[in-house]
């Protein structure tokens, strides 16, 4: 969890960048006093050098993208024979299915619900 004075920095760094100014220590102290904002001196000078090297406007845009997920691999085409490795994960997923449904009944059975 973030301290307060890392959100400021944040907030900060983030205002400047939405200005298209250089993010410095000195600018962060700047917009962190005119919001009447205390945090330790060391905080905007860590925040300024962590993002001296990078380009925060592209990382902004780029979160919801999956950039580095490290996403699985395709799945075979429709049409494609499945080879004997891809018969049991075939067969896996509807047993995962039929126990999902058997403990939502089980619930039901018992009266409970989940807006009881």
């Amino acid at each position: 969890m973030l301290s307060t004075d890392e959100i400021a920095c944040v907030y900060s760094a983030l205002i400047l960048q939405d200005d298209d100014i250089a993010i410095t220590a000195e600018k962060i102290n700047t917009i962190l006093k005119a919001a009447g904002v205390e945090v330790e001196p060391y905080w905007p000078t860590l925040f300024a050098k962590a993002l001296e090297a990078v380009d925060l406007k592209q990382l902004i845009t780029s979160v919801g993208s999956g950039i580095g997920a490290g996403g699985g691999a395709p799945g075979a085409p429709a049409g494609t024979p499945a080879s004997k490795g891809d018969a049991p994960a075939a067969k896996e997923e509807p047993k995962k299915e039929e126990k999902k449904e058997e403990s939502e009944e089980s619930d039901e059975d018992m009266g409970f619900g989940l807006f009881d």
